[in-house]
């Protein structure tokens, strides 16, 4: 899982600073209860001590290093034993003083063997959560808040059906691609007039996926295209990170894709984008205004035959949702 760089720093300082908390809660404690029985912080020191004297003695060459470790540790144990009896008197538990790691899988360092531990996995996903909040509302736009009824069920001729059943299908398909999402989930192609749902399913694959541990990222196509050409350019610093991050997440969701001038360079990154994540096996989802057939006039032939040979493809139509709950005042008409 390739969470990008900001988002994965933001997440190890989160990780410190909880890691911090818990040293500086953990001395507070300590003072009090040394203030109220000043025998255990002469038995805290002991113990230290008596650790260090148990190493060194294993070390130790020649004579009978295991008898001098035996004896080490029948003082420690009885250190231990005053402790806890001492905590008890003053009614604390028996790790009132320890100071135990909010995660036993990784000891609060974030990583097990090397590998990423899944409480910082967690963090990395409610950072993640919280960026793609700053331009889709996953408070509200999920599966279980979509609703059907805004799609009408009268039958359209030239499609064979509804588009309530039209939509019904997409649904099913979304949900199960962000519920399954994968290495091998493929990619999308969304295409239809505005205000139909496009953004609002994307915006529930993107929370699903994202809440699952997988990095997102949602952008407009013309802000990639901008990023992408100031990274050429040398123009901006952060130009180069934003081109790694849509090159390198889990799952790409690119929309608005057909509202920019498709310049020479537009349809060069747009391949770029498209054939690399091909390549590396990385999901991506289109969204667009434009028909399949014309991706190939407005982009080019090569990204219309990648697109249609890699890309699972749903068509969206209807009435505007958008238009039709401002005229019904959030009450479907159906």
């Amino acid at each position: 899982m390739a969470y990008d760089e900001k988002i994965l720093r933001r997440a190890k300082q989160r990780l410190e600073a909880g890691r911090a908390e818990r040293r500086e809660t953990l001395e507070i404690r300590r003072e009090n209860a040394y203030r109220r029985q000043p025998r255990l912080r002469e038995i805290d020191a002991e113990l230290r001590r008596t650790s260090a004297r148990i190493l060194s003695a294993a070390l130790r060459p020649g004579g009978d290093p295991q008898l001098a470790v035996e004896q080490l540790r029948e003082k420690n144990l009885d250190l231990q034993a005053e402790k806890k009896s001492l905590l008890a008197k003053l009614r604390l538990p028996p790790d009132y003083l320890s100071g135990s790691p909010a995660c036993p899988l990784c000891q609060d360092t974030g990583y097990v063997d090397e590998r990423m531990c899944r409480c910082l996995r967690k963090l990395c996903a409610q950072e993640q959560q919280k960026e793609l909040s700053k331009m889709l509302d996953l408070g509200n736009q999920s599966f279980d808040s979509f609703s059907l009824h805004w799609y009408s069920d009268r039958t359209d001729r030239k499609k064979d059906a509804s588009p309530q059943e039209n939509m019904e299908a997409i649904y099913e398909a979304c949900q199960e691609y962000a519920r399954q999402f994968g290495p091998d989930s493929g990619n999308l192609l969304f295409f239809g007039s505005t205000g139909l749902g496009k953004t609002f399913l994307s915006a529930a694959i993107a929370r699903e996926v994202s809440a699952s541990g997988f990095s997102v990222v949602y952008d407009t196509a013309a802000h990639v295209f901008q990023r992408f050409e100031a990274e050429k350019f040398d123009r901006e610093e952060d130009a180069g990170h934003d081109v790694r991050r849509v090159l390198r997440c889990d799952l790409l969701i690119l929309d608005d894709l057909g509202t920019e001038h498709a310049t020479p360079f537009v349809k060069s990154a747009l391949y770029q984008i498209v054939n690399t994540r091909l390549l590396e096996r990385r999901a991506t989802i289109l969204s667009t205004n434009l028909e399949p057939k014309n991706i190939a006039k407005y982009y080019s032939p090569q990204i219309a035959s990648r697109i249609e040979g890699e890309y699972q493809i749903f068509g969206f139509f209807g009435e505007d949702i958008r238009q039709l709950r401002r005229e019904y005042d959030g009450v479907p008409p159906y």
